[in-house]
C-alpha cells in the first residue's frame, strides 16, 4: 500500500512539474505580429493514393523579401511518418492528382509560364509537361482508365482551333489601342475584365497531343465561378464516356443565378441539359456503378445563399430526389461511399465545418467527423476517403492552429495528425483559444459568439476590446484559426466576434433574416453581443472598444459611423465597405446579389437603397475611422471607400485611407498583407491605447 502511495505522490509531483513547465513555456512564447505572418506555411489539397498508402498534398511557403509565394507537392504515408518532397520548382506546383494505377502524380505548374499539366513518376524522375495551352490550364481530372485527362481552358468561341487562340492573344499584346468596348453585362467580375474568351472543357491523352474541345458550341463559361461554389464542378462517369458539368448558360449573366447540370459525350456530340431547376444546381458526382447522379441544389432563384440540398437522380433522366430536405444546413462538397449506398458531404454547423453521411434511400443524417466526436471543434475540409472508406484524410483547422492534415477511422475516431509543417511556429509563438458565448439578440434570438483573451491575461487589469464583424453577409465566423485573432491577442487586445442575422451554419431562417434589413436586426445582434461581453467581463475596458470588418463587415462599420450616438465605439476600421447603395449597384458586377438583398433594383426599391446607404448619415460622423480598399475590387468598388473618406475629412473626423492599387477584394501579396494588418493594429493602438496620439515613425509606404 505504501509503495502504491509513494508512486501516486511521485506521479502527482511529476504532473505538477509538467504543468509548471508548460506554463513557463507559454509565458516564454512570443506574440504573433504582422511581421511574423510570412512564417506560416499553407497545407492544402490532400489526395489519397489508390492503394491508400500515401497522401499527396501541397505546401505553400512565403518569401517575404521577394514578396511572393511558392508551392510544392509532398507525399506522406497515410498512416503517418516522414514526408517526402516531390517537386522543387522555383515556380508554383499544385493540384496533385494520382493516376488510377497510383504510379504517377499529375499536377499543375507555372514553371514554364502559365499553369500547365505535368506528370511525375512516383518512383522518381523528372516531371514531364503535357499541355501547352494558351493562357494556361484551370482544373483537371484523370479519365478513369488513366489514359487521358479532362481539363478546363479559356478560348475565343469563334476560333476553330488553338492556333487561332494563340494568334489572337499575340495580336492583342501588340495592339496599340487599349480601349475596351462593352456590349453587355457581365463585363467584369471580381478583379478581371471580360477578354472575349469563354471557359471550355477539353480532353487530352496522357501521351500528349492536341487537346480536343468537348464543349465547342457553348457561348459562356462552362463552369460558373462564384463564392458559393463547393469546388470542382465536373465529373466523369465510371466508364469514362460521359462528362457532367455545372454551368450557367444564360444570356443574362449578371442577374441570373440559374446554374444547371449538363452532359456531353467524351467522344464528341452535343451538350445536353440534365437538370431543369430555375435555381442553382451544381457539384455533380456520378455513383460508382454509374447508375445515379448526386448533386446539390437550391430552390429559390436569384438567391446565392439559399440552402443547398443534396439531390440524387437515376440516370439518364430520373426524377430528382432530395436526401436532406429536413436537414437545416447547407450542403457543401460531397462524394459517394465506395459501395454507392451512402453519400458523404461537408456542411457548416454552428461555427464548425463537419462531415455528414446520409443513405441514398433517404433517412437520418449522421455526423461522421466533427461535432461532439473525437475529431474536435473547427473546420474539417477536403475530406478524402481511403479504400473501401476504411479511413478518412482531411485538412483540420481549430482555433489554435492553421491547417494541418489529419486522419481518422470510418466512424470519425482514432484521430491522428499526419503533418506538422508549422509545429516550430506554434512552439515559438502565442496562438490563443476562444471562449464560446451564447447571448440573446434581436427578437430574443439565440446568437453564437466567441471571446478571445489577451496574451498574458491578468483578470485584475482592464483591456481594450476589438469587435470583429464578418463579411458575406451570408458567411460564418467559425471556431477556427484566423490571423487577426492571434495578432490582436498578442498585442494585448480582447477580441469578440459573433454570427448574427445572415450568418450561415445555424439554419436557413437565421441566414434569411438579413434580407432587406442590413441596418436592423443584424446590427442589434452585434450590439447585443457587445453589451453582453461588456456587462459580464469586468476586465474589459468599456470606454475602449473598436470595431473592424471587411466586405459586409466594412458596410457594418460604415453604418456604425453614422449610428454611434451612445459612443460604444471609440474607433472603426472598414475594409472594402459599401457607402452608397445606388452607386454600388451601378458599379458592381453580380447584380443578383443586391437585387435579392435590397428587394430589387434601386429604381424599384429607392427608399430602401437610400435607407441602407451609410453615406446618407454623414452628418453624424464623428468616430475616428480607417478606410482600406483595393483598386481592383470590382465586387465592392473603391468608390465606396472614397466616399466615406471624403465625408470624414470634410467634417474634420480623424481618418485615414489606405488604397492598394494592385489588390482586389482580398489583400494577398505578402508585404501588402503585413502592412495591412500592421496599419489596422496601429489604428486600434492609437485610439484605444495612445489616446489618439500617432506613433512616432517615418512615413509608411505611400503615405501622404
Amino acid at each position: 500500500m505504501k509503495t502504491i502511495e509513494r508512486y501516486f505522490y511521485i506521479a502527482v509531483a511529476v504532473l505538477i512539474v509538467c504543468l509548471l513547465c508548460t506554463t513557463a513555456r507559454a509565458e516564454d512564447k512570443k506574440p504573433w505580429t504582422p511581421d511574423d505572418l510570412w512564417k506560416l506555411k499553407s497545407v492544402s489539397d490532400p489526395r489519397i493514393s489508390p492503394d491508400g498508402k500515401w497522401v499527396a498534398y501541397v505546401v505553400s511557403v512565403t518569401d517575404f523579401d521577394e514578396n511572393s509565394r511558392n508551392s510544392d507537392i509532398w507525399i506522406v504515408p497515410a498512416s503517418g511518418g516522414p514526408p517526402r518532397r516531390m517537386t522543387t520548382s522555383e515556380k508554383s506546383d499544385n493540384h496533385p492528382r494520382w493516376s488510377p494505377d497510383g504510379r504517377t502524380i499529375a499536377f499543375l505548374s507555372s514553371r514554364d509560364g502559365a499553369m500547365q499539366i505535368y506528370q511525375l513518376p512516383v518512383s522518381g524522375g523528372e516531371a514531364r509537361g503535357l499541355t501547352d495551352f494558351p493562357g494556361g490550364v484551370g482544373d483537371f481530372i484523370w479519365t478513369p482508365d488513366g489514359k487521358g485527362f479532362v481539363f478546363t481552358g479559356r478560348v475565343y468561341t469563334d476560333c476553330p482551333d488553338l492556333e487561332c487562340v494563340k494568334k489572337r492573344d499575340e495580336e492583342k499584346e501588340q495592339e496599340k489601342v487599349t480601349a475596351i468596348v462593352h456590349k453587355h453585362l457581365l463585363y467584369r467580375h471580381w478583379d478581371t475584365y471580360e477578354d472575349g474568351k469563354a471557359q471550355h472543357l477539353f480532353h487530352i491523352t496522357a501521351g500528349g497531343g492536341e487537346p480536343r474541345d468537348l464543349t465547342p458550341d457553348i457561348v459562356y463559361d462552362a463552369l460558373t465561378y462564384w463564392l458559393a461554389s463547393a469546388g470542382r464542378d465536373f465529373d466523369l462517369s465510371p466508364d469514362g464516356k460521359t462528362l457532367y458539368f455545372a454551368g450557367k448558360q444564360d444570356p443574362d449573366q449578371a442577374v441570373s443565378y440559374n446554374e444547371e447540370i449538363w452532359k456531353v459525350a467524351v467522344e464528341g456530340g452535343p451538350v445536353e441539359k440534365v437538370t431543369d431547376n430555375p435555381a442553382a444546381d451544381g457539384h455533380p458526382r456520378v455513383s460508382p456503378d454509374g447508375r445515379r447522379l448526386a448533386y446539390r441544389a437550391t430552390r429559390r432563384p436569384y438567391y446565392e445563399s439559399d440552402r443547398y440540398e443534396l439531390i440524387v437522380m437515376e440516370l439518364p433522366s430520373g426524377e430528382p430526389r432530395s436526401l436532406t430536405g429536413n436537414f437545416d444546413r447547407s450542403v457543401g462538397s460531397l462524394f459517394w461511399s465506395h459501395d454507392g449506398k451512402h453519400l458523404y458531404f461537408e456542411a457548416e454547423d454552428r461555427a464548425d465545418i463537419n462531415l455528414f453521411r446520409v443513405p441514398i434511400k433517404g433517412g437520418k443524417v449522421e455526423t461522421v467527423i466533427g461535432g461532439d466526436g473525437p475529431a474536435g471543434r473547427g473546420y474539417h475540409l477536403g475530406v478524402q476517403a481511403g479504400p473501401k472508406d476504411r479511413f478518412f484524410i482531411y485538412r483540420y483547422r481549430p482555433m489554435t492552429h492553421y491547417y494541418e492534415i489529419f486522419r481518422c477511422d470510418r466512424k470519425g475516431g482514432k484521430v491522428k495528425k499526419i503533418t506538422g509543417v508549422n509545429d516550430d511556429v506554434y512552439a515559438e509563438h502565442h496562438f490563443p483559444d476562444a471562449e464560446e458565448i451564447w447571448f440573446k439578440g434581436a427578437e430574443n434570438a439565440d446568437i453564437h459568439g466567441f471571446l478571445i483573451r489577451p496574451m498574458h491575461f491578468d483578470p485584475s487589469k482592464r483591456y481594450p476590446l476589438m469587435v470583429r464583424v464578418h463579411g458575406g453577409p451570408q458567411q460564418m465566423f467559425g471556431y477556427a484559426y484566423r490571423t487577426e485573432y492571434a495578432v490582436f491577442s498578442g498585442a494585448g487586445f480582447a477580441v469578440f466576434f459573433c454570427n448574427p442575422r445572415g450568418s450561415t451554419g445555424y439554419g436557413q431562417e437565421l441566414t434569411d433574416g438579413i434580407r432587406g434589413d442590413w441596418g436592423g436586426r443584424v446590427i442589434d445582434d452585434i450590439r447585443s453581443g457587445v453589451r453582453h461581453v461588456l456587462e459580464n467581463y469586468e476586465w474589459i475596458d468599456k470606454k475602449k472598444v473598436g470595431a473592424w470588418g471587411g466586405s459586409f463587415g466594412g458596410f457594418v462599420c460604415n453604418w456604425f459611423q453614422g449610428h454611434n450616438e451612445d459612443g460604444t465605439f471609440s474607433c472603426l476600421v472598414s475594409h472594402a465597405g459599401e457607402a452608397d447603395q445606388w452607386s454600388s449597384y451601378g458599379s458592381t458586377e453580380e447584380l443578383w446579389f443586391p437585387e435579392w438583398e435590397l428587394l430589387g433594383a434601386p429604381w424599384e426599391s429607392p427608399g430602401l437603397y437610400d435607407e441602407l446607404s451609410p453615406i446618407r448619415y454623414a452628418k453624424n460622423f464623428s468616430t475616428p475611422h480607417l478606410i482600406i480598399h483595393g483598386e481592383l475590387d470590382y465586387r465592392v468598388p473603391i468608390t465606396g471607400g472614397e466616399q466615406m473618406f471624403t465625408a470624414l475629412q470634410r467634417q474634420g473626423v480623424p481618418s485615414r485611407m489606405i488604397r492598394f492599387p494592385d489588390e482586389d477584394h482580398w489583400i494577398m501579396k505578402p508585404q501588402n498583407n503585413a502592412f495591412w494588418y500592421a496599419s489596422i493594429l496601429d489604428w486600434f493602438e492609437q485610439w484605444l491605447k495612445r489616446d489618439g496620439r500617432e506613433k512616432e515613425r517615418e512615413p509608411g509606404i505611400g503615405e501622404m
